[in-house]
């Protein structure tokens, strides 16, 4: 069944998301009917429990990188959808939650995305504080992907004593919610915005679970892996337009190095990460390089993805990714760059 749906998901990366990838990159939004694609074929259940068509995380990966190569603006939105399955799949998360969403989320039929201002080490930039019977969020989530394409949202907010409070609200205006679009030179239709929260208001059963906040979980190998296979899905679409050559054998080789940092620490998937993210930016450039001057002009898939390589390059980055990218560029004296 695995090999199935990695083969679905190549399948949907050649047929549908890679012949629509021009038009959509000038887009104001993915198209519905690209996200409805991922459904129809299983694809939003993906991170959830076996029993509810869920995978692991290797075939996750190979998903995520097949569909990388197709469109990245369709896979950055569907990847975000990953946070609300986990939660509501999660062992600790209310019963009523789990029962009123998580199938529904596993068919697509609802869709999530993620602000996690809590997370970030750090003052905390979102707060969530008990509050008439439920809670108040105040602050700010920098980057949340997917506004308007998604009906629920993850909000991961810093809690009283120091904690991680996780609740699901409604994707939509609201009192006390700002929206700002940020416009990206990548991906820009994958419409990314800012949030500000000022008071909002979240019922009591929306609170999916609250724990001790933990500055090192985010550095975990399990929470950097996935990131990775979008590099290599930009690298992958680059190869196949060159042709075979000894760039397909560096993407073998940073797979495999991405796969085996599971096994080891936090700085080993840093380094995994960053090779991945240079090589997304040299297998762009020899696609330039190879197409030749007309390259730069609009329309044509090489400086799109290398619009996109360059996008990689920061999304979702630690501090120990950023020093082993600098490392690679050659740039290892910028020790202010952290």
């Amino acid at each position: 069944m695995t090999s199935d749906v990695v083969a679905a998901a190549h399948r949907l990366a050649e047929e549908v998301l890679f012949p629509d990838a021009m038009r959509v990159d000038g887009l104001d939004a993915v198209p519905a009917a690209q996200l409805d694609a991922l459904a129809a074929e299983g694809l939003y259940g993906a991170p959830g429990p076996p029993q509810a068509g869920g995978l692991d995380l290797a075939i996750t990966c190979a998903v995520a990188e097949e569909l990388a190569s197709g469109c990245l603006a369709t896979t950055f939105v569907w990847v975000q959808h990953r946070g609300l399955v986990t939660t509501l799949a999660a062992a600790g998360t209310p019963a009523a939650l789990r029962a009123r969403w998580l199938e529904l989320a596993c068919q697509g039929k609802v869709r999530g995305g993620i602000a996690l201002g809590g997370l970030i080490p750090g003052p905390p930039l979102l707060r969530a504080e008990p509050a008439d019977g439920g809670w108040r969020l105040d602050g700010q989530a920098p980057w949340v992907t997917g506004w308007g394409l998604i009906d629920l949202l993850l909000v991961a907010a810093r809690g009283p004593g120091d904690t991680i409070v996780n609740l699901i609200m409604d994707a939509t205006a609201q009192p006390g919610l700002t929206v700002s679009r940020q416009r990206l030179a990548a991906v820009n239709a994958s419409v990314a915005v800012h949030l500000g929260f000022d008071g909002v208001a979240v019922p009591a059963d929306r609170f999916a679970s609250q724990e001790p906040f933990d500055p090192a979980a985010s550095l975990r190998p399990d929470r950097l892996r996935i990131n990775g296979s979008l590099a290599l899905g930009v690298a992958r679409r680059c190869g196949r337009l060159l042709g075979p050559g000894p760039l397909d054998d560096e993407l073998d080789a940073c797979r495999a190095r991405l796969d085996a940092a599971l096994g080891a620490d936090s700085e080993a998937m840093a380094d995994a990460r960053a090779a991945a993210s240079e090589l997304a930016v040299r297998a762009a450039a020899a696609l330039a390089v190879a197409d030749g001057s007309k390259s730069i002009m609009t329309g044509q898939h090489a400086q799109r993805l290398a619009r996109e390589a360059l996008f990689l390059l920061v999304f979702g980055s630690r501090p120990a990714i950023k020093r082993a990218l600098l490392r690679r560029l050659g740039a290892v004296d910028l020790s202010w760059a952290v």
